[in-house]
């Protein structure tokens, strides 16, 4: 078997915070978290331990996530000396869908549409709870950080292995009908 690993982070800035999208290497990682099929576990990366992140997704037979070419990797490159897109074979379900549909669907709208569950907080949250954590110093936030990164590993590991057994993902379109986006994602 193939060790797959699905991979997201959260940022401790917004792009606002930085200057827009092209200064994304200036966010910060808060938090990375990654699931390796073959070890059968998350593990939990802050922002101290972006080399051992960085060693597990290039040793990776695969690495999935949504967006994390785009957006993920641009944050991660600023913790690394080599091309994290050169060193690693990568599934980024976003770029799949977009290359077939012709535009971008948000992955809580194919995990809704495909599984009946959704995201558990945005984004926003997490910078949030990152702010507030630099204000006190107390550990919650960055708890809250890590068990919502989590859940979206898990959310998209869950999306991946349901196109790959279907065939397909759904998702709701503009109007709210349920429709389906063929893919081929083997290992």
């Amino acid at each position: 078997m193939p060790n797959i690993v699905y991979f997201d982070l959260e940022t401790q800035r917004s792009f606002s915070d930085v200057g827009g999208f092209s200064q994304k290497h200036k966010m910060g990682v808060s938090v990375a978290v990654t699931y390796s099929t073959d070890r059968g576990e998350y593990t939990i990366y802050p922002e101290s331990e972006m080399q051992a992140l960085v060693q597990e997704l290039t040793r990776a037979d695969l690495v999935v996530g949504f967006n994390h070419i785009g957006f993920d990797y641009g944050v991660l490159q600023s913790y690394s000396v080599f091309d994290i897109i050169e060193q690693t074979r990568n599934l980024d379900m976003l770029v799949d869908i977009e290359h077939t549909l012709g535009h971008r669907l948000k992955l809580d709208s194919i995990a809704s549409a495909s599984l009946g569950t959704g995201k558990t907080a945005d984004g926003l949250d997490a910078l949030k709870w990152w702010q507030e954590h630099k204000r006190t110093g107390q550990p919650e936030p960055l708890l809250k950080i890590a068990e919502y990164c989590c859940y979206d590993v898990k959310v998209t590991k869950m999306v991946h292995e349901y196109g790959r057994e279907h065939g397909f993902v759904k998702f709701a379109d503009r109007n709210g009908q349920i429709q389906q986006c063929a893919v081929s994602w083997k290992p």
